[in-house]
């Protein structure tokens, strides 16, 4: 599997995405979605297919990051029109993972002359090469229209590249750097849910939404009726 995080059991997967792509489809076009994001990564189609989603919502897109959005966390917060992170929050390299090895290294190691190189090595430098331009890619269709082609392109590859080890945290100042909408404060709300969710020994379902269409708020100043989303 082609990873855009660290190998560990609970991580960003086809189910995840099926889930989160749903619940965008039941949210109106002009109604804002608030996505809080905690996560160390996961797969690379699975997260790419929840950012293009994003990206594609005409209502503003808000990411929240309490704690850490990692690799393809950090891919869907590329979507957002905003991201608001914890002060000590941090975001991270989107460079591809190929099994346990990251991409850039194993084309730092094709690049080094070697006779006795087997046919496996150049097989996975190949795969490597492929998957550092396709996440690359990903990422500059994402910002391109809000950095704009110059920017896009630099800050794609400098996420993409491997130019840091994949578990380098990327802090708020290093974020607004490079290009990232990014503020803080979080909602006191947002830490309060955060303690309802301990980290579990077990697996449970990882995203939890309410199974009914949005609607925006009366003009009569009703209460709606609505649901909220969260990745935990």
């Amino acid at each position: 599997m082609s990873f855009l995080g660290f190998p560990v059991v609970r991580y960003i997967d086809i189910e995840d995405s099926e889930l989160v792509l749903q619940a965008i489809r039941l949210t109106p076009p002009d109604m804002p979605i608030d996505l809080i994001l905690h996560t160390p990564g996961g797969l690379v189609l699975a997260s790419a297919q929840i950012a293009q989603t994003l990206a594609r919502h005409p209502g503003k897109v808000t990411i929240l990051v309490p704690h850490y959005a990692m690799s393809g966390g950090t891919l869907i917060a590329l979507a957002a029109d905003e991201v608001l992170m914890d002060e000590n929050a941090v975001l991270g390299p989107v460079d591809p993972q190929l099994g346990e090895y990251p991409a850039a290294s194993i084309l730092a190691a094709a690049r080094i002359e070697n006779q006795s190189r087997d046919d496996r090595t150049l097989i996975l430098a190949d795969l490597a090469g492929k998957a550092v331009q396709q996440v690359e890619k990903t990422v500059f269709h994402l910002v391109r229209q809000r950095l704009g082609e110059e920017r896009g392109r630099e800050l794609a590859r400098t996420l993409s590249a491997g130019q840091w080890t994949h578990d380098y945290p990327i802090t708020v100042e290093e974020a607004k750097g490079l290009g990232f909408p990014v503020r803080t404060g979080l909602p006191e709300e947002i830490y309060e849910l955060m303690r309802l969710y301990p980290q579990p020994a077990q697996r449970r379902p990882s995203v939890e939404y309410v199974p009914t269409r949005y609607h925006p708020v009366p003009h009569d100043g009703a209460s709606p009726r609505s649901g909220s989303l969260n990745r935990h």
